[in-house]
């Protein structure tokens, strides 16, 4: 993709719609006028004159507990500089949404319009009264050492500099591990920092902290080693200047042990590394390329341990990682700082957590067979959800032991689940399914790929590298709209069918051959294949493709309808069905049937319930199945409830391994409260339902494109169940992120259906044996 149309990618997605990348949402009930005088006036003089008298008090009537302010002045943003604070707004509001969507934490970002550290340090600190937290961010050194020092003694809240402490702590994390896989001791090893800012000096102190010796830490800067006979060192660097007598990078690589780079691209040579101790480690964490490219690196010596800072390479250093977890235990204890005890502890907790067994979940995103503590895993995958608990615990504790926490917690297993049910609503499902998608990519055909938004699609899962499109079409007109559009597809394998006919032949003879004693003839079947939705389906069918996009611009029964007459379903599936998965504040919940059946017979609708019970399990998310209508449990009567009720009866009895009841209204089905004290006999009594299966067409349909308009839920389908390969159709006008999630799913419906065809063949091959 060319630079420009980055650029402009990155320009729409913060201007389109609500500009920015945050809002401000109530968290109260406002539809009233009660509401209303509740939450201002009068109601609202309550909880001032609570917190009137007991100021502590703030945390439980306000925000307060839970906010945090990302603050900057624009003078070290990213890799552009001194751009100032206004121009630094987007990178702040960037890392709110991290804070939010990682550890459920609200933030308000503040840019301050000074570089002077007083002027600084005075607004910060008025400020104390609204926030649970300060993370300053992107504040050039040196001023942002003394920021940061006069703010953590003159407030009593916690303050962290993130460019300072983020990467120490999760570099020392993969420092501890990488030394006991090198079994080497790290109050042993040799350490030479590239670099000499704010990262590099917390980097370097908190190996020290850890157990590091100072005599052993070598810094490097833009002019060489930074030696105690250097002039005008300052006080930072003084810290590590060494008296031993060498002078450039070079030198001090010789026969070191770990080198950790924090400067810029390409410093390091391939004779540099060879010139370190058996067994090095390497972290070459310059963005947005390395000191040392990561294949020149591992191709120079193969007993070395190599991280960077991307995510395209083993053992990323990733700053999220540690900040909003950090900051999600100092918030619950409400520590007054964030002390070296809660870094130390969030450094062990990241450390401890890369050597547990990695949940298949975490695997499955990553499209490993298995992911397990060595040379290319010595620090936990930035998706681990097991991060949240783990690291936000340790911090709570250490902050607790330490005695800067003002709130004591007793009951760690309440902690623990109050964590884990923190995040609601995100991306998280999503972005395991795009990495899955991206770990093996598959063929994608766009049967109507004459379409701009299409063509972007296209364009994004190219170079996304999560398929491999196939266009269909005209080619002239294709390639038209490619030029005038100035997408990036070039090498994409672009077909017309019209110019195709030995392959409109073969496909043809082949569906003659399916529906001949159906009333196709022959030459129905030519003609047929002019539709570019059969002649799609015929590549898939062929495996000439391994999946079909289709649907924008048609009706979704002449979608349909080729992939039924062509491809067929699964065996053992009697019908396919329609499937939303939406993305609500309680997390996704799967809806079906919602665009093939329109009134199904109880029988049919047992037929649906397993087609989704077995579908959402691709996703490793367990099933809880609600049967739903306008009764529950019998409390009407009419041809609706007695299906619903029969389906269900038939679903205990047959499989009783599935969790599933009703019939119940929706409410119920969401409302665990509600349910558990209504009807405590219901097996769904214990947890609310993450899949509703609703009674027919017409009730889903309805339920999920008000939720999508009304609730803001994001909708990703029709996923289309139960073919023999994958077909999916998407909406009429879809938008072309909603394109690009259907075929992130289509390929990881393959790649799901190849696995589950190969334990077929495995289990197959064993019974033979044993026969």
């Amino acid at each position: 993709m060319s630079k420009t149309n980055k650029k402009q990618d990155a320009l729409d997605y913060h201007s389109q719609g609500r500009p920015g990348k945050i809002q401000v949402v109530p968290t109260k009930p406002t539809n009233s006028q009660r509401d209303l005088t509740l939450a201002y006036s009068p109601g609202v003089a309550e909880p001032c004159l609570k917190i009137a008298d007991n100021t502590e008090d703030v945390y439980k009537y306000t925000a307060k507990g839970n906010l945090v302010a990302v603050i900057s002045n624009g003078t070290a943003v990213l890799g552009l500089g001194n751009i100032g604070p206004e121009a630094g707004k987007p990178v702040m509001e960037g890392k709110g949404l991290l804070f939010k969507i990682f550890a459920d934490i609200d933030v308000f970002d503040l840019e301050l319009d000074t570089t002077n550290v007083d002027d600084f340090v005075k607004i910060v600190k008025a400020l104390e009264p609204t926030f649970g937290g300060i993370n300053l961010e992107d504040i050039k050194a040196p001023e942002c050492f003394e920021i940061e020092r006069r703010l953590k003694e003159e407030m009593k809240i916690p303050v962290m500099h993130d460019d300072q402490h983020g990467t120490a702590i999760i570099s020392a994390a993969a420092l501890l591990n990488a030394c006991e896989l090198q079994k080497k001791k790290l109050d042993k090893v040799k350490i030479v920092v590239n670099g000499a800012g704010a990262a590099a000096i917390s980097c370097s102190r908190l190996y020290v902290s850890l157990g590091a010796k100072l005599e052993n830490i070598v810094m490097c800067d833009r002019t060489g080693v930074i030696r105690a006979d250097r002039p005008d060192l300052g006080d930072l660097k003084a810290e590590f200047a060494t008296s031993r007598d060498i002078r450039t990078l070079g030198d001090a690589l010789k026969d070191s042990d770990v080198f950790i780079g924090l400067s810029s691209a390409d410093c390091v040579s391939a004779e540099m590394l060879k010139s370190m101790a058996k067994n090095p480690i390497v972290f070459a964490m310059a963005n947005p390329n390395p000191e040392i490219a990561y294949d020149l690196a591992i191709n120079s010596r193969k007993d070395l341990i190599m991280a960077t800072g991307r995510s395209d390479y083993p053992n990323q250093v990733n700053n999220v990682l540690g900040f909003p977890y950090i900051f999600r235990g100092a918030l619950d204890v409400r520590a007054t700082s964030i002390n070296e005890e809660m870094k130390i502890a969030a450094v062990h907790a990241i450390a401890e957590l890369a050597k547990k067994s990695v949940p298949e979940a975490v695997i499955m995103a990553y499209n490993e067979k298995n992911i397990k503590f060595g040379k290319e895993y010595i620090i936990p995958k930035p998706n681990d959800f097991r991060l949240l608990t783990n690291v936000s615990m340790a911090v709570a504790k250490a902050a607790i032991e330490s005695g800067v926490a003002r709130k004591i917690i007793t009951d760690w297993d309440a902690y623990f689940e109050e964590l884990k049910g923190r995040l609601g609503k995100d991306d998280s499902i999503m972005r395991a399914i795009t990495n899955t998608a991206k770990s093996d990519p598959k063929k994608v055909v766009f049967a109507e790929a004459d379409n701009y938004k299409i063509l972007k699609a296209a364009q994004i899962v190219k170079e996304e590298n999560i398929a491999i499109p196939i266009l269909l079409g005209n080619k002239a007109v294709i390639k038209q709209i490619i030029e005038e559009s100035a997408l990036e597809l070039e090498g994409v394998l672009i077909i017309d069918p019209f110019q195709e006919p030995e392959r409109m032949k073969k496909y043809a003879e082949s569906l003659y051959q399916k529906k001949q004693r159906k009333g196709i003839t022959l030459v129905d079947a030519t003609k047929l294949l002019r539709d570019r939705n059969y002649f799609g389906a015929s590549m898939v069918e062929f495996g000439e493709a391994d999946a079909m996009i289709s649907g924008l611009t048609k009706n979704y029964a002449s979608t349909i309808k080729p992939a039924l007459q062509i491809i067929g379903t699964e065996e053992g599936v009697n019908r396919v069905a329609g499937m939303y998965m939406m993305m609500t504040t309680k997390g996704p919940v799967f809806f079906g049937d919602t665009t093939v059946n329109v009134d199904p017979t109880a029988e049919e609708l047992v037929d649906l319930t397993l087609l989704l019970e077995h579908s959402v399990r691709k996703f490793n998310i367990k099933p809880r199945i609600a049967l739903l209508s306008y009764s529950n449990f019998g409390s009407n009567e009419g041809d609706v409830p007695q299906k619903v009720r029969k389906a269900v009866n038939i679903l205990h009895k047959n499989h009783p391994e599935i969790v599933v009841d009703g019939e119940m209204q929706g409410n119920f089905a969401m409302n665990n409260e509600l349910l558990r004290d209504n009807f405590p006999f219901s097996t769904l009594a214990d947890g609310p339902a993450n899949t509703l299966v609703f009674p027919n067409l017409e009730s889903g349909n309805i339920a999920y494109k008000l939720l999508q308009e009304l609730g803001g839920a994001e909708a990703v389908g029709p996923v289309l169940l139960g073919l023999k390969k994958p077909v999916h159709i998407v909406q009429l006008g879809s938008s072309v992120r909603e394109i690009v999630n259907m075929v992130t799913i289509a390929v990881v419906d393959v790649q799901t259906k190849e696995s589950e065809a190969a334990a077929k063949t495995t289990g197959f091959l064993k019974r033979k044996t044993k026969v």
